[in-house]
């Protein structure tokens, strides 16, 4: 896969970024470099590296009308991105943790015993959550994939806008996905800016750190 990647300044890049609510609708991602940009995004970290962010790329339009009624007040970013990328938390992400650590130790990353050592451990307690226990730790771990990729987003020319108000209860079933195993975590649009976002402000950081 080609990076496609125009922009390198960090300060750009982070400091930059806008929620963008209005894009080009002339321009289209190519799947190769939608997945590049998951790829990269997918660098971030997660709870013993069990990786539980899934996507679902929203792009045709006979599918986003499916999606514009459980989307609320976000109908613009539906009607002109390039695509709406559903992001889900698997709550059954362990199941991959066998193949995780097999490709770490063939890629000389850790060693044999020490793959068997941890999925011993790992395995077993993960299995022993509740579906609520599960449910915080996949949110969690696939929020950050989804923050790196808004920030892989801009670094390949595109801007997006993290969406949370949808229709949860409904997402995963209309488009075939597993409601009981996949928890919807947010929705990204992403595109070519036809609208700049505006600039929001944040509190200081005295007001909301303290030192003990």
């Amino acid at each position: 896969m080609s990076t496609n990647r125009v922009n390198n300044d960090f300060s750009d890049i982070t400091f930059g970024r806008r929620s963008v609510r209005v894009y080009d609708e002339t321009v289209k991602i190519s799947h190769e470099e939608m997945l590049t940009m998951i790829q990269e995004a997918t660098t971030a970290p997660s709870s013993v590296n069990m990786q539980p962010w899934r996507f679902v790329v929203v792009e045709s339009a006979e599918q986003k009308a499916k999606l514009k009624p459980l989307i609320r007040f976000n109908t613009r970013q539906n009607d002109t991105s390039a695509a709406m990328i559903l992001i889900f938390g698997d709550l059954a992400c362990y199941e991959y943790g066998e193949e995780i650590y097999n490709q770490a130790v063939e890629a000389g990353k850790m060693p044999a015993e020490v793959r068997d050592q941890q999925l011993a451990t790992i395995i077993p307690y993960y299995k022993s959550f509740t579906k609520d226990q599960m449910s915080s730790i996949v949110k969690v771990d696939a929020s950050l994939a989804a923050m790196q990729l808004m920030l892989v987003a801009r670094a390949h020319g595109y801007e997006t806008n993290p969406i949370g108000g949808f229709e949860a209860d409904q997402l995963a079933e209309a488009f075939d996905v597993d409601p009981e195993r996949y928890v919807p975590v947010m929705i990204l649009s992403i595109g070519k800016a036809e609208e700049l976002g505006y600039e929001s402000i944040r509190l200081d950081a005295e007001k909301i750190t303290t030192f003990k």
